[in-house]
This record gives structure tokens, C-alpha cells and sequence, in this order.
């Protein structure tokens, strides 16, 4: 289709070169594109036709398979074809090797991207229509002053020309990751190199030599610095360009300065380049080769030019470019280092060498190169704005934010300000992060979303947004933010508005909890400053202490701003000494928690890594192969044999043995060894388990029964068949139970982790509610359902682009490459997989629920079993229900109600036990009420004494009678020590004694504390508990001396 379409534009091309010859004053490309713009291959032979009307160049020295590529892919067509048309001679053009009028290229190569952006090419058959589409760009795509074509400066636009600069260049434009890193040693992703660290580090094989990607990053570090800088974020868009072994700093300096002059179009005064200071080479290429004004080449130190991901591993000297916003003040005394005059744009990274235990560096055999731009900054230099934030790709959420608060951004004043950038920059990080499947918590990245929510919440409070912002006290405003921030994800992450429903409703649940929380940190800030004000001493202004005001802030939200105001009123100063002291112990926590990518894998598994092949897995068709040890690993370090009793990790060259990944837990089995004609095995090796290291070794943990294994040895890998059907069982019970949940619960619930196991399954997924007893039926009815179909399996290896674009679903917290295997349950499930599966789903045999319940703040959990453990699962309840039946002498049908009866008999049976141990403990402290002290001229009764084993609900009532018996004014402390050795305490106070300054919940916690407890409550009532019951009748004593004193001072 495309070569007839080709050949159709030929002819038309061919029939048009006497009018290229003999003019050039009508431009072709606007006269004759709509009528011939056919398919992408039509446009690029009118880009020949201009350039012969151009240059009056014969035919055959444009129309070669050279030039053809480059303008398929100047329309943005995917091209996989062979070398002759996708190869490094697609450059030639941009290599100036060209003698055409380059301005007309650029024309034609917008134009091209702008209707393949409208779909014209791909969605639009009618002919008409597309002709006017067509015709209607031409007129609306202008070219400026110096004939070329004026880019659109918008985020998207840059993200585009960026990708398509370095796609020119050779480069394979990979899509970016999660946030959520398949790396333990970070929490989220932090840097646009994170998905290539195990390349870079020698794990795996290079899937190309050179990519581009656009990467969703987020870091917390300086989440304080949010908003008062013009360049600091915590969620941004890193830009990169990588060489894995390929080019090096020539190619990565020269394209950079292309990237920067030619397509940006920076000017070239304004551009400034840091080099480490022994980087003769880099220093050379910039000022020789690219002609940068030694005066502006700033040589720099390690701190600032040495990039080393740690003490050990790859590192290398940074190239980077700046932008200077005054060039004016010329370049005696410029600093790099000053935020108001430049802003660092892109960061070049050579990595050169590898950094040994001693210090010392050695050249890599594989030099690579990392690079960064940040899509935020440029953003900020094209568009020409005074800082990050108020660039299109974050100022639509500011503006939405200020029109809820009935503030005017350009009007108001610089806190305001703040306090919006604040809310668009963290809007767009928790509406990543909960699409990526975090979900706000307390432990590891939920808190990191927890707390960014709570400062966005925090600070919409302070702008004086309240409820919805619009006029409805009861609703979230959160949710209307991320509307504007999901709007804008398409071209950053498509799934995003997918997955909106699912953040719009985590966003306004996580809010609705977070004021509640607000409110309760409002009444502790009361007590606090009633605390602060009793304290006063002297003359001494009342302050409230720097540890109270950070719990304020850190556990209850409660922003420092307004903690000051509410004390000012109050006449309470602040101890901001104090407070920043516990805000500067939470940074260098945070800072030090995974906030830098590790290059290092440490030990002889990495050493393993690069010395031998990568293990080649047979299990999807095999559960036994003949194999060959390759190594050998003890306690981490490499062996050449191992004999009976010892722990060992083999590596074979090739194993049908499935290694822990994606969920699924590692085989179990045997290797055996040796053998004679009567079937004696020399050797045997129980495996218990199997891990990958380095993404490619396969680590057989064993231990040798029998003989002794050695490197070279050739063995029997025998895979437990039982545990495999087990496991299978389970993997492919997991993929139906994802779809079973999307059909019950709506498509979008999502995995948000997963365990497949021998005897169990079990599935996280973001689901804000409990399933009811009905929807867990209708699961299971669904997947069983499935079973008894006996539908047959399928999968394939496909592109991964490929593979989501047919729907399938990625597992939770799986990287992928650039192909994948996809497993296909016909007409219920599509999953990206690694894992392995039953052939058919009749298989599986049965499916049941075990559990349903939640495990975080919008997470929820199912645990289940399927196959052998399912029918496990139901004869171990079947023998429970047998059981029963002769135990209560009942039929099966009426065991529910005889149950019911029997749990009613022991509710009455509790209660009366209840009553009457209060009836004893009031009997008790009725027969005490004589001994009550009489205090002062109030004649206020004391009584504080224990009661023996008495239970807290019994003490309580036994407090409240007693409070009854003695009047107004009156003190009442009593203890107890139950079975147990735990210790009880109440406080009852009349009116008149809150009245004179006492508050029970206050003195019985400092009274409990002396038994190594504490407690709290209300100012008339409050209750306690301990652990020390030897102290029980000193605390007591201490209390009535204290309760007596206090009422005598009271008194007077």
C-alpha cells in the first residue's frame, strides 16, 4: 500500500520537476502539498521537489534511499527498516553534507509533524476532509524572518523536539519508567538514568547503543525549597540522551550545542559551559571544536563537576551548560553558582572510569554516556517566564488553585505566591504518584505522597480555601487541582487518565481525613498554649517549645505560619530555634533515605555478572534439562566446589528452574550428578530456593545431601513438578482474579503488588472500601466460571509499545524491556509476564477467597487459593463443618442459627459477669468512703486508694458512684492490679475542683507515668494504665498527697 502510494507521488513529482526547474517564485511546498500529500512518503518527495525548485539539483542527487529516510521520519513515521534507510546516512543532511536550502527542510519536517499530530495520515479516509485539513495547516504553519519554521515553545513542544533531535541522531527513543523504580536502593525515581542502571553497571547487555527518553522523576530532598526558589521541585520531567558504549564526549558536547543553538535557538552570548577541572579533553572539544569564548568556560571542582554514584563503582567528570539571563554583567567576576543571573539547563556525564576500594581510578572498557535537561528549565528559558512555575507545563494548576482562593496571581503578594507554586508543584507529584500505584500511607513512598497532599492541603488553608472552594464546606478542592494536572499528562503519561477516577478518589478521601487530623491539631495547639501561659514565670514572655510546635507541624499539619499567628494572639512567642533544630534532624533523615542512585552491586555476584554468560531459562517448556555449573557461591563468595552439608548458590549455563520475579517465587527440586548403569546418582543438591542476580544469573540456593558439586560439573536440573502445577495454578488464578475484580469493582482498580506461592495467592490492589460478601461472590463466581470454560492459553513475545497499545496490562513494579512476553487468557485477560502459567484454565480446578481486607489507606488485599490447595482449603472446612454438626448434635442447615444462639447465651452470660464485678467494686469503694480526706475550708473529699483486681470498666464505675457519694467538691483516684500484673487508674473530679485548676487527664498521666505507664482524658474524668504494679500503693500515696495539697492551695 505504501510503496503503490509512494510510486503515485513519484509520477506527480516527476511531472512537476519543469516548473521546479524554471521558477522559484511560487514555493512548491504550499502549491502543490494538498493535492499530493498522499501518505508520508508522498512528503517526502515534495521535500525533494522544493529542494530541486530551491537548488536546481538533478533528481538523482536528492532521490536516494539516504534522504527518503530522513523525510519519513521528518513526518514522524516509526521506522524499523533496514540499515540503507534507517542508518547513520540518515544524518548526512544534519551532518551539512546537504545542498539543499535547509530553511524549506524545516518547513516541510513542522509540517509534517503537525499532521501527523492531527491523525491526518492515519485516522482521517476521506479524502476531502483531509484535504482541507491539510490546506488548512499550510496556511497556519508560518515561517519567520530567516525562513525557518517557528517551533511552538510549550512543554510538549520542547519534550517533541528533543526526542525527535536525538531520534535523528540514531538514537532508539525508549519510553520513561515508574516512579516506582524496580531498585531497592531508591524509593521512587529519581534521575532520568535509573532504568538504565543495570546496563551502565555491566547486569544485563545493552538492548541498543544509544537512547533517548522523557522521564517522570521525584525527589524530596529540597521539598522545603518548593516554591521559594524558581527552580526547585519535587515531581519534574528529566530529558536524556545515553550512550551505552557508543559515541563519547565529541558527539555528546557537539549535539548538545546543536540541540541548544540550532534547535532552541538559544543565543549563543547567553550560553556559559562548566567543565571539571582536569578535563583537559572536554575544556579542548568546547573551546576548539566548538568555538566557545574561553571566558566563558568555567573549570569547576569535583563537588560540582565529578559525578560518583558512590565510594566505589562508574564515575566521571559532568559537562554543564548554563544560561545566562544578564549577560550585561560580563564575565570578570560571573559565578555559575548565582541562582538570579544563571540556570544550569543540561548536565553531560562522562562515564569514564571505575573508582576501586583504594581510591584509585581505571578507564571502563565501556565508556557511556548520561545525560539531563531539564524539560522545566528550558521551558522557562523559551518561554521567557521569571521562574519554573510559571511555565505552561505547571502554571495551569497554579491558576486553577488561585481562582478557588479568589486570588489574583499577578496581584498578589510574594507569600501568596509561594503558597500557590507550592500547590501546582506538589498537585502534579501526587497525581503521578498515585497513577504509578502509591497510595498515601505512613511507611516508605505512601508517606512521601501522605505528606505532599497534606502541604498542599495545608497550604490551600492558608490561602483561605475551605471545603471545595466553591462554596461546598463538605467537599475537597484537591480533586478539582488534579482534574487540570491529568488534563496535561497525556503526552507525559498516558495512563494517567486512566487512572483518573482512582486519584480523584484517594485525593478526596486522603483530604476529607487530613482536616479531621487539622481540626484535632487545632485543640492541641489550645493545650499547648494554655500549658505555655500556666508556665509563665516572672516576667518571662510565655513560649511555646520548638518540639511541640514541629509535632504540630509534622504529625498534624499544622503550618508554622499559622501557629505563630493563632500564639501572637495569645501572647505566646515561638521557640523557632527549637523548631528548626527538629525540622534540620527530619531533612537529614529524608535526604539520606535513597535520594541517589547507587552504581554498585558489590561482591563476587557482581564479578559473576561480567565474567560469564547470562543463564538461559527453559522452564516455560521444560521442568528438567541436562546443564553445566558455571559457578559457584558460598556465603558470597566464589568456589570451585562444594561437598555434603554445605549452603551453596549454583549457577548453571542454562536451567528449567524459575528464578523469584514478578511475584512468583522461585522453584524447588534437585540437581543431580554423576550416575552409573543401575541408575545411582553420584551427587545431590536439594534446591531451596531461586534468585536472579544481575538481572541474568540465576542463583540455584542448595544444599549438598550427597557427593560434591563442582565448576565444569555437568548435572540434572529436576524441578519439583507438584510445586511448579502449584504455582502455575496460582499465577494464572492472579491474572483472573485482576480481571474479575475490573469487571466487579470497575476498571479501574489496579495491582499494587502481588505474591504467588506454592499454597496461596495473594493480590494488593487500590480499592478505597472493604468488598462486601456480594461483590466477593460475584469474584469468584467469575473466575470459576473461567475455569469450568476451559479456555487455552497463549503468549508471545512482542514490542513492548506493541503490547500496551493491545491493551495489556503491566504487572505492579515490573521494568520491562524493550520486548516482553505476554500471556493471553482469550477474551478475559492480557498481562505483560514473565511468569509461568497453566495451558489451560481447567487446569486451575477451583478458586476461593480466604481473606478480603485493608493493609493501607486505599490498599486492599486478597488472599485465595487455587488447585490443590483450593480443594485442600474446602476439605479442611468440610472436617470443621463434621465436627460441629456432632459436636451441637445439629444438621448442617442449622448450624448458622445454632451458632447464633449459642454466641447470644455468651453475650447475656458476659454481661451479667459485668454487672455484678461492678456491683462488687462499688460495694468496695462504698466501704471506703469514710476514710476520704477532708481538705480545707471547701471541706473538698480526697480519696485515693486501690482496689485490688478489679477490671478498668469496674474501676471506672466504681470512680463515677463514688464521685455521686462524696458531692461537690470532690478528688477521687483509684488503681487496680488484674491478673496480668497490669496496672489501672481513674481520675474522677467534681465541677469544683476543675473549677479550682485541676484537670484529671493531666494528673493521672503524670501519676501513671510513676508506674511506668501514662494515660489521659477529659479535665473531670481521665483514665490510666501501668506496668509496674509494686509501685501501685506509692503512686496512690504520691496522688493523695498531691490532690491535698493542691486543694489546700486552691482553697486559700
Amino acid at each position: 500500500m505504501v510503496m503503490a502510494m509512494a510510486a503515485t507521488a513519484n509520477v506527480a513529482a516527476s511531472a512537476l520537476l519543469p516548473c521546479c526547474h524554471s521558477t522559484r517564485s511560487i514555493p512548491l511546498s504550499r502549491t502543490f502539498l494538498a493535492p499530493l500529500l498522499l501518505s508520508p512518503v508522498a512528503l517526502g518527495r515534495i521535500v525533494a521537489i522544493d529542494a530541486i525548485a530551491t537548488t536546481h539539483t538533478p533528481l538523482c542527487t536528492i532521490m536516494t534511499q539516504e534522504f527518503l529516510g530522513y523525510t519519513l521520519r521528518s513526518c514522524r513515521l516509526f521506522l524499523k527498516g533496514p540499515p540503507s534507510i534507517c542508518g547513520d546516512e540518515t544524518h548526512w543532511m544534519l551532518r551539512r553534507k546537504t545542498i539543499m536550502n535547509e530553511s524549506r527542510v524545516r518547513h516541510l519536517y513542522s509540517l509534517g509533524r503537525a499532521l501527523t499530530r492531527k491523525g491526518i495520515f492515519l485516522q482521517d479516509t476521506n479524502q476531502k476532509t483531509r484535504m482541507q485539513s491539510i490546506s488548512a495547516l499550510v496556511e497556519t504553519t508560518k515561517e519567520d524572518s530567516t525562513g525557518f519554521t517557528t517551533f511552538s515553545n510549550d512543554g510538549n513542544e520542547i519534550r517533541r523536539r528533543f526526542l525527535e533531535f536525538f531520534a535523528l541522531r540514531g538514537h532508539i527513543v525508549l519510553p520513561g519508567s515508574s516512579l516506582v523504580p524496580n531498585d531497592p536502593t531508591v524509593l521512587l525515581t529519581i534521575a532520568g538514568m535509573l532504568q538504565f542502571k543495570p546496563v551502565f553497571l555491566g547486569q544485563v547487555p545493552r538492548q541498543v547503543p544509544r537512547a533517548t527518553t522523557s522521564q517522570k522523576c521525584l525527589r524530596t530532598n529540597d521539598v522545603e525549597n518548593v516554591g521559594r526558589t524558581a527552580r526547585h521541585h519535587t515531581f519534574f520531567e528529566m530529558l536524556g540522551n545515553f550512550s551505552f558504549g557508543d559515541y563519547f564526549k565529541q558527539d555528546a558536547i557537539r549535539w548538545a550545542w546543536e540541540l541548544a543553538i540550532d534547535e532552541f535557538k538559544l543565543p549563543v552570548e547567553r550560553v556559559w559551559v562548566s567543565v571539571f577541572e582536569d578535563d583537559d579533553e572536554a575544556m579542548k572539544i568546547w573551546r576548539d571544536e566548538i568555538g566557545m569564548p574561553e571566558e566563558r568556560i568555567k573549570r569547576m571542582g569535583k563537588d560540582d563537576n565529578f559525578w560518583a554514584s558512590g565510594p566505589t563503582g562508574p564515575c566521571g567528570p559532568c559537562s554543564e551548560m548554563y544560561y545566562d539571563f544578564h549577560p550585561e554583567e560580563g564575565t570578570v567576576t560571573a559565578d555559575l553558582g548565582d541562582d538570579s543571573r544563571f540556570l544550569e539547563f543540561y548536565n553531560l556525564v562522562f562515564m569514564q572510569f571505575n573508582r576501586k576500594d583504594d581510591g584509585s581510578l581505571e578507564l571502563l572498557k565501556q565508556k557511556n554516556i548520561d545525560t539531563g535537561l531539564g524539560l522545566e528549565r528550558m521551558a522557562r528559558i523559551l518561554q521567557n517566564v521569571p521562574n519554573n512555575y510559571e511555565t505552561d507545563l505547571i502554571f495551569p494548576i497554579i491558576r486553577c488553585a488561585a481562582k478557588l482562593a479568589g486570588v489574583n496571581y499577578e496581584a498578589a503578594d510574594d507569600r501568596s505566591k509561594r503558597l500557590l507554586k507550592v500547590i501546582g508543584d506538589h498537585s502534579r507529584a501526587v497525581v503521578y504518584l498515585i497513577s504509578d500505584g502509591v497510595s498515601p500511607s505512613n511507611l516508605g513512598r505512601g508517606y512521601i505522597v501522605r505528606r505532599l497532599i497534606r502541604r498542599v492541603v495545608r497550604m490551600g488553608r492558608l490561602l483561605g480555601i475551605r471545603g471545595d472552594g466553591k462554596g461546598n464546606l463538605e467537599g475537597t478542592f484537591l480533586p478539582t487541582l488534579a482534574k487540570v494536572a491529568v488534563g496535561m499528562s497525556t503526552e507525559i503519561d498516558p495512563d494517567v487518565k486512566h487512572n483518573a477516577s482512582r486519584i480523584y478518589q484517594e485525593l478526596h478521601g486522603e483530604e476529607l481525613k487530613f482536616v479531621q487530623t487539622l481540626e484535632r491539631g487545632e485543640k492541641l495547639l489550645e493545650q499547648l498554649l494554655e500549658e505555655a501561659v500556666a508556665s509563665e514565670k516572672g516576667t518571662s514572655k510565655p513560649s511555646l517549645a520548638g518540639k511541640g510546635v514541629f509535632m504540630l507541624y509534622d504529625t498534624y499539619g499544622y503550618p508554622i505560619e499559622l501557629t505563630e499567628e493563632v500564639a501572637a494572639e495569645r501572647g505566646v512567642s515561638i521557640d523557632l530555634e527549637g523548631f528548626e533544630a527538629e525540622m534540620e534532624g527530619q531533612r537529614k533523615q529524608s535526604q539520606a533515605a535513597h535520594n541517589v542512585v547507587k552504581l554498585s552491586l558489590g561482591g563476587a555476584a557482581a564479578e559473576l555478572s561480567t565474567m560469564i554468560p547470562e543463564t538461559e531459562f527453559l522452564g516455560y517448556t521444560a521442568l528438567e534439562s541436562d546443564s553445566f555449573v558455571s559457578a559457584l557461591l558460598c556465603k558470597g563468595v566464589s568456589i570451585l566446589e562444594a561437598h555434603a552439608g554445605d549452603e551453596v548458590e549454583v549457577v548453571l549455563d542454562r536451567t528449567p528452574f524459575y528464578a523469584e520475579s514478578g511475584g512468583q517465587i522461585g522453584d524447588r527440586g534437585l540437581l543431580v550428578t554423576g550416575g552409573n548403569t543401575q541408575g545411582e546418582v553420584s551427587s545431590i543438591l536439594q534446591v531451596l530456593d531461586v534468585q536472579k542476580a544481575g538481572g541474568s544469573l540465576f542463583l540455584h540456593k542448595s544444599v549438598v545431601q550427597q557427593g560434591k558439586v563442582a565448576i565444569g560439573m555437568k548435572v540434572k536440573a529436576l524441578v519439583e513438578t507438584t510445586l511448579r502445577k502449584s504455582v502455575q495454578n496460582h499465577h494464572t488464578a492472579t491474572h483472573l482474579l485482576q480481571a474479575a475484580l475490573k469487571r466487579v469493582l470497575g476498571s479501574e482498580v489496579s495491582q499494587a503488588g502481588s505474591l504467588v506461592a506454592f499454597d496461596r495467592l495473594r493480590f494488593d490492589f487500590n480499592f478505597s472500601r472493604p468488598m462486601t460478601d456480594m461483590e466477593i461472590a460475584q469474584v469468584e463466581n467469575f473466575i470459576n466460571e473461567w475455569i469450568s470454560l476451559a479456555v487455552p492459553l497463549d503468549w508471545q513475545i512482542m514490542p513492548l509499545l506493541e503490547a500496551k497499545k493491545a491493551g495489556a496490562i503491566a504487572m505492579f513494579g515490573e521494568k520491562y524491556g524493550e520486548r516482553v512476553r505476554v500471556v493471553n487468557v482469550p477474551g478475559i485477560s492480557l498481562e505483560l509476564c514473565g511468569g509461568t502459567h497453566v495451558n489451560n484454565t481447567s487446569e486451575i480446578r477451583g478458586f476461593k477467597v480466604i481473606s478480603e481486607q485493608g493493609i493501607a489507606s486505599g490498599i486492599r488485599r486478597i488472599e485465595a487459593v487455587a488447585g490443590s490447595a483450593y480443594i485442600d482449603y474446602v476439605n479442611a472446612r468440610d472436617n470443621i463443618v463434621k465436627q460441629l454438626i456432632s459436636t451441637l448434635k445439629v444438621k448442617a442447615d442449622d448450624l448458622p442459627s445454632r451458632i447464633t444462639g449459642l454466641l447470644e447465651e455468651t453475650r447475656l452470660a458476659k454481661s451479667e459477669a459485668a454487672n455484678l464485678r461492678a456491683e462488687v467494686a462499688c460495694a468496695k469503694v462504698e466501704a471506703l468512703a469514710d476514710s476520704a480526706l477532708i481538705v480545707g475550708p471547701a471541706n473538698a473529699r480526697v480519696l485515693s486508694t486501690s482496689l485490688g483486681d478489679v477490671d478498668p470498666e469496674s474501676l471506672k464505675l466504681a470512680a463515677e458512684h463514688m464521685l455521686k457519694l462524696l458531692g461537690d467538691p470532690a478528688a477521687i483516684i483509684l488503681g487496680s492490679c488484674t491478673r496480668g500484673d497490669k496496672v489501672s487508674f481513674v481520675a474522677a473530679f467534681s465541677q469544683k475542683v476543675v473549677e479550682h485548676g485541676l484537670q484529671a487527664g493531666n494528673f493521672v498521666s503524670k501519676i501513671a507515668r510513676l508506674c511506668g505507664g501514662g494515660g489521659g482524658g477529659r479535665p473531670n474524668f481521665a483514665q490510666a494504665g501501668g506496668k509496674h504494679p509494686e509501685k501501685l500503693t506509692d503512686a496512690l500515696d504520691q496522688a493523695r498527697d498531691e490532690l491535698k495539697n493542691a486543694l489546700l492551695h486552691c482553697s486559700e
